[in-house]
């Protein structure tokens, strides 16, 4: 049995006492009685990452993300989930790549280490939209791609079963594409498909993330009934409101917006700045003050720019909207809620993931950083995190 005492924060609130682990659940939390056995220092639910990618990539670009050799990803990525884990993330959601359904299978099994990993296996899209490889001939960018492009209800019914195929876990569907001149946002999966996207994934028990950028790609996909919206740069009131009535969870991804990213038209990177800006600024102001559901997650592909292991970046920019206690909350039991399992909480029957960090990350959030993650447990075992100096 593994004894972790001192300070906790057990998804909702703070408290102090001792954790009892055994086999890979909580079986206990005593209130005001510390071990003298026990392993000591501020203890955490293990942090959940709701939207990354295993690319496997130096370079941040659709091309890079397609073309690059699997191997490579196999490799680096596998390397990437060791330092997530070791850095506090005890799940992951891996929101399309080539390798996440593998890395998954292989974690279970115990021959990799890492977080647990739910993949949505290949993302869905519409032939010619997000990350579609334009450059390419049809034929070769579809054989590259790691998007399933389905063009009507009944190709996005295969392309959901194809997923399932895969091994997803979640379904992730592009209901709007990038911005393009005239501060336009590209325009991704209709009503009708994306209807038929979530009826056939609540069919098979999975759960919908929808990438949505502009008013029309969020009401088109909240009233289709998705599980999560992904981004969501442009929400309003109206929209949110929606959101709060039909239990849908936000995504903003903040960490991925505060790395500048290449795009060559002027015109199209003004308007992209703009919106950015006022995602940064004011979209999550917005979900805070309507009550949304807000869970972290930060589009991190494991590139230079978009390191694994520093995850933590999103409940950093978060903080700026909410109390320390529920941005902890975003990372944890929001987030395990968001995704439908039963971990995120330090209470007795559930996952044993948790972190125990050396500073308090109540008094500032940036002790959520890797270097003060001093043990990490996932499913009842114990490993060092980086932040451990012996």
């Amino acid at each position: 049995m593994l004894k972790f005492s001192g300070k906790i924060f057990d998804g909702t609130k703070l408290i102090e006492g001792t954790v009892l682990v055994e086999g890979n659940q909580i079986v206990e939390v005593e209130e005001g009685k510390m071990e003298s056995d026990s392993t000591k220092g501020f203890i955490i639910p293990g942090m959940i990452d709701a939207h990354l990618h295993f690319f496997g990539v130096h370079e941040d670009n659709v091309m890079s993300w397609n073309l690059v050799n699997e191997i490579d990803v196999a490799i680096r990525s596998t390397r990437d989930m060791e330092r997530l884990l070791r850095s506090g993330f005890t799940t992951v959601r891996d929101l399309g790549s080539k390798v996440a359904t593998r890395l998954s299978n292989l974690e279970r099994s115990g021959e990799i280490i890492g977080p647990r990993v739910i993949a949505s296996g290949y993302s869905l899209a519409i032939t010619g939209g997000d990350d579609d490889p334009r450059d390419l001939p049809l034929e070769m960018a579809q054989k590259l791609s790691y998007s399933f492009y389905c063009d009507s209800p009944y190709e996005c019914r295969k392309a959901v079963r194809l997923a399932v195929r895969q091994g997803a876990g979640v379904i992730k569907v592009y209901a709007s594409g990038a911005f393009s001149q005239g501060g336009k946002i590209l325009p991704g999966l209709g009503p009708y498909e994306l209807k038929s996207i979530v009826e056939e994934s609540h069919r098979f028990g999975l759960k919908v993330a929808s990438h949505a950028y502009g008013r029309e790609a969020i009401l088109n996909s909240v009233e289709a009934g998705v599980d999560t919206i992904e981004h969501g740069l442009g929400l309003d009131k109206d929209t949110a409101s929606m959101m709060l009535d039909r239990g849908t969870c936000y995504i903003p991804t903040l960490a991925t917006y505060e790395i500048p990213f290449h795009v060559a038209n002027p015109e199209v990177r003004r308007y992209r700045e703009e919106a950015v800006s006022r995602h940064m600024k004011e979209d999550v102001k917005l979900a805070k003050s309507v009550g949304l559901k807000i869970a972290t997650g930060t589009d991190y592909v494991g590139s230079d720019a978009r390191p694994h292991g520093k995850n933590y970046r999103e409940a950093v920019l978060l903080s700026q909207f909410m109390g320390n206690d529920e941005v902890l909350a975003s990372t944890t039991s929001v987030a395990a809620e968001c995704l439908g399992i039963r971990a995120g909480r330090i209470e007795k029957g559930y996952l044993a993931d948790l972190v125990v960090l050396r500073n308090d990350p109540l008094q500032n959030v940036e002790n959520l950083s890797p270097e003060n993650v001093l043990y990490v447990v996932k499913d009842g075992k114990m490993y060092r995190g980086v932040g451990r100096e012996d």
